[in-house]
């Protein structure tokens, strides 16, 4: 015990500096592709084989659209040509963008949210990820987010997986039960658009197809400094990111 005492007063604070100060640790997040110029004929040979088919190819080369990217690495790994990754983790966007309204959240909230986990049918990576936040490394803690067992009590309601059929109920019963004002964070590429799971009879395909989604956190899964940053951005305490990169820079939602 006084080993570990004496290591810790030694050492001092580990904890990220998110988000006073970018973290560049090593492993602190996957990276995710970008635009990449190439010749037509090889950005249609990085489009063909990308299984979440987030590329678009065109002859100044390939965009990429976030909200079907399911991080295989193909697009890098493979073939001939090897499509550029860039090594961020502020992936958050905002579904609307009433600055008006996330002002006014601010305010509500403070500096205390409460969040409220759900798993709508995930294979579990992205709450694996999710829980890190409580880790000390990540200690989400120190800028005022605490989980919570009841939705009475949440803030936020983050949801995680494709919404399989049999959670459209409680996912509903949920959401109606947190107080106002509330947000959705949805995480993880299933969430936003099915992911591999897509949409079918047991599989709706998405979260905003059974409640209103405010943030969305692309990746698959996404690493928990992406989901932290969801989290700060349903308040307006972090800008926004963006779901699309393309060869023009002109990037949107």
């Amino acid at each position: 015990m006084f080993h570990w005492l004496g290591k810790g007063l030694t050492t001092g604070i580990k904890s990220s500096a998110y988000p006073k100060a970018p973290d560049t640790s090593l492993g602190i997040s996957p990276g995710r592709p970008s635009a990449t110029r190439m010749e037509e004929d090889l950005a249609n040979a990085v489009a063909e084989r990308c299984p979440g088919q987030c590329f678009t190819p065109s002859a100044a080369g390939a965009s990429v659209d976030y909200r079907t990217c399911i991080h295989c690495s193909r697009c890098r790994r493979d073939g001939p040509v090897v499509v550029q990754w860039e090594q961020g983790y502020e992936w958050g966007v905002q579904c609307d963008q009433v600055q008006s309204v996330h002002e006014e959240l601010k305010k509500a909230f403070g500096r205390s949210l409460h969040i409220r986990f759900v798993d709508a049918g995930a294979c579990g990576a992205c709450m694996s990820e999710a829980r890190l936040l409580n880790n000390p490394y990540y200690n989400m803690h120190r800028l005022g987010l605490f989980t919570t067992a009841t939705p009475r009590q949440a803030d936020i309601l983050l949801v995680a997986g494709p919404l399989s059929d049999a959670m459209r109920g409680p996912l509903r019963e949920t959401y109606d039960a947190m107080p106002e004002p509330k947000r959705v964070v949805t995480m993880g590429v299933c969430a936003i658009s099915g992911g591999v799971f897509g949409q079918s009879f047991a599989s709706a395909g998405g979260v905003a197809e059974c409640i209103p989604v405010d943030v969305i956190v692309p990746g698959c899964p996404p690493p928990p400094l992406a989901i932290l940053h969801g989290l700060l951005l349903a308040v307006n305490r972090v800008p926004g990111s963006c779901l699309t990169s393309t060869l023009d820079k002109e990037i949107g939602a």
